[in-house]
């Protein structure tokens, strides 16, 4: 019992489902969205993970690059 009762939180936790939407679906269905949800997650983390070891598309704002605000910001927020 307590392992539906970890898939009713996880859904619940990491998949946004009510706790009613996870009770009423049915057992098949439910640990398929559990293995999906688990899927997705660790999808996303490896995609994060990837995106954080490569450097070449990240860029620092420095006063060379740095872009210039349009005339009407400047005289609107008194900068410029």
């Amino acid at each position: 019992m307590e392992n539906v009762y970890e898939q009713f939180f996880f859904l619940k936790y990491s998949g946004g489902w009510s706790f009613s939407e996870a009770y009423n679906l049915p057992i098949g269905l439910r640990k398929w969205f559990v293995d999906r949800l688990i899927k997705q997650l660790e999808l996303e983390k490896e995609a994060m993970e990837n995106a954080s070891k490569s450097n070449s598309n990240s860029q620092t704002l420095t006063s060379t690059n740095n872009p210039t605000p349009p005339p009407t910001y400047a005289k609107k927020y008194g900068q410029g």
